[in-house]
Parts: structure tokens; C-alpha cells; sequence
């Protein structure tokens, strides 16, 4: 699914327009963005958290040449599902 599929099927779901839900959802996004940004976290109840995680710098090989690689240390996002939603896809 995408965002178009996501649009659609709230559209469909709630009776307001595509528009409208489009608007909606990424008002939602953004949110999350700014918030990860921002440092912090968000908590949706029922379905799960979203959290920026510090990954270590770490050695790699790269598979073509067999040459040994630093990877930096950097950011990432990270999607911690509700114990609910894991219910939920494990019935």
C-alpha cells in the first residue's frame, strides 16, 4: 500500500473527500518528521512508536572489491510495533 492507496481508502472509509484525507494524512507525516527531527518520539496507542535510534560507527567490506569500509556513525529511524498490532497479524 501507499500513500494513494492509504488516501483512498480512508476517503472511502470516512466519507470525506480524497482531498481532504489527503491534506489530513500528510499533516500526519509531517508531524512525525518534524517530531524525529526534533529528537523526539511519537506514540500512537494501539499501533506503535516511532523513535530515532544512534547507530555506531562499524567496519564493512564491500562485496564487489572485497575493500574494507568505516561506516560512520549516523541517525536512523526506528518503528516499534504495539503489542496490540502484533496481536493483531499473529491471530
Amino acid at each position: 500500500m501507499n500513500k494513494a492507496d492509504l488516501v483512498s481508502r480512508v476517503a472511502a472509509g470516512t466519507g470525506l473527500t480524497q482531498v481532504e484525507v489527503a491534506a489530513v494524512v500528510e499533516g500526519v507525516l509531517e508531524g512525525i518528521s518534524t517530531e524525529l527531527v526534533n529528537g523526539g518520539h511519537v506514540e500512537i496507542r494501539g499501533f506503535g512508536t516511532f523513535k530515532v535510534e544512534q547507530r555506531a560507527e562499524r567496519d564493512a567490506i564491500n562485496p564487489q572489491t572485497g575493500q574494507r569500509i568505516r561506516v560512520p556513525a549516523k541517525l536512523a529511524p526506528v518503528f516499534r510495533p504495539s503489542e496490540k498490532l502484533k496481536a493483531r497479524l499473529n491471530k
